[in-house]
């Protein structure tokens, strides 16, 4: 059990505050259709590579970093699972978006990724994309849908999940090695995280 106060958090490691959140039924969001000129397409046994691009330009700014760490052979192994969904947001033929559906965990099925690329956010695609996200999810007729994000994630993810549907059930601290400083991200990345080396 960790006493309550002030806990160090030693140089070159990040810690955040991860909240857990979990849908058990499907909500009625309704029908909508896709923003014009955008589709979101199934990418079966993605190269890791091109994975590996969308989720650093998506995540770069918030700290992602856990699918850049995985050597290529390991990160196939998850990517070409058949219990895992990769989609990509599409316009004029390039992603600008991620949902990525995790079922190995079944009757649990998790989002893993959801996000666009920074000059997306804030034009209510995100809205469209969740709804694609539980219906995709649903589908499968899990026993939960749970998604969990953090205090390094865009300020509104916490509030979007929960507008959609998802209700927090659990919180953790997360403490990792600094992304910035083990190289898998450029020092300048998410300037709100402050670099204590």
């Amino acid at each position: 059990m960790m006493a309550n106060g002030y806990h160090a958090v030693p140089p070159g490691k990040i810690a955040a505050v991860v909240t857990c959140l979990e849908m058990r039924r499907r909500p009625g969001l309704g029908q909508s259709t896709p923003p014009p000129g955008m589709q979101l397409v199934r990418k079966r046994r993605p190269d890791p590579g091109w994975y590996r691009r969308l989720f650093r330009e998506i995540g770069e700014p918030w700290l992602w970093f856990s699918r850049l760490q995985p050597s290529d052979r390991e990160l196939a192994a998850i990517l070409h699972d058949d219990a895992v969904e990769v989609y990509a947001l599409e316009t004029q033929g390039r992603a600008v978006g991620l949902v990525e559906l995790d079922r190995r965990g079944f009757p649990d099925i998790e989002l893993a990724f959801f996000g666009v690329l920074p000059a997306f956010t804030g034009r209510g695609i995100g809205r469209w994309m969740i709804g694609e996200a539980i219906a995709r999810a649903f589908a499968h007729r899990p026993r939960r849908f749970w998604v969990h994000t953090c205090t390094f994630d865009h300020p509104a993810a916490l509030s979007f999940y929960m507008r959609a549907g998802f209700v927090p059930y659990a919180r953790m601290i997360e403490i990792a090695d600094d992304p910035r400083l083990t190289g898998l991200l450029p020092r300048d990345a998410a300037p709100h995280v402050p670099l204590i080396a």
